[in-house]
């Protein structure tokens, strides 16, 4: 990351073990209310393009895909493959670890839009993934970014961990554009019942650029 202001201090973690370790076993709960699922399902339905491959990055057991939203295929990647194989919407997954190792295991322009549900906030090396993202998206695909205040702490990434809300859509923005090839990326706060009892719900989305990344 020389090309941004990140340092290495950003990312660290209290908890440091293989996140492999952390996530082998398997949490078939969901992270965040009903009324914030629907949420997500009501922004994919207006952002992500009908009758496409998706991509969903660091998956679970649930992928709030809404059903109405027409779909070429569903592959998802993830930690843990019990959690993986009992996600009905997945039309194939893979197990790997980004943290470990940022490249994704799919070739060039293989998606139509790539999803993150309630995870960036333990990426270690969000700009070396989001660099990634973009390869294996298609030219104007969308990838969309929705987080939550719901974390495990111990693995929330420093930078995450104290920042408030908003800042965090600004350091998710930060993501796209140090790592190059980004339109500009869309911030929104789509809480279900904003100051009511409802877990919050906020995304961060950009559109792949054409031509080549930059950095």
């Amino acid at each position: 990351m020389s090309d941004s202001p990140f340092l290495p201090e950003h990312f660290h973690r209290q908890d440091e073990r293989d996140d492999r370790d952390f996530y082998s076993v398997p949490r078939l709960v969901t992270h965040i209310d009903d009324d914030a699922i629907a949420a997500i399902g009501r922004l994919y339905a207006e952002v992500l393009p009908p009758d496409g491959a998706i991509l969903d990055l660091m998956s679970s057991w649930k992928s709030h895909l809404p059903d109405e939203l027409p779909r070429q295929r569903v592959v998802g990647l993830g930690l843990n493959e019990t959690e993986l194989r009992e996600n009905g919407q997945l039309d194939a997954w893979v197990a790997h670890d980004v943290n470990r190792d940022p490249r994704l295991p799919f070739d060039d322009e293989a998606f139509d839009a790539v999803v993150m549900a309630v995870s960036v906030q333990y990426l270690t090396r969000p700009i070396d993934v989001f660099r990634e993202v973009r390869r294996v998206l298609r030219t104007g695909g969308p990838f969309v970014v929705s987080y939550s205040n719901r974390l495990f702490p111990e693995k929330a990434v420093a930078i995450w961990y104290s920042s408030t809300d908003e800042e965090r859509a600004r350091l998710i923005t930060a993501y796209f554009h140090y790592a190059g090839g980004w339109e500009a990326p869309t911030a929104q706060d789509r809480s279900p019942r904003p100051g009511l009892a409802s877990d919050p719900l906020f995304a961060v989305w950009a559109h792949k650029a054409p031509g080549e990344a930059a950095g």
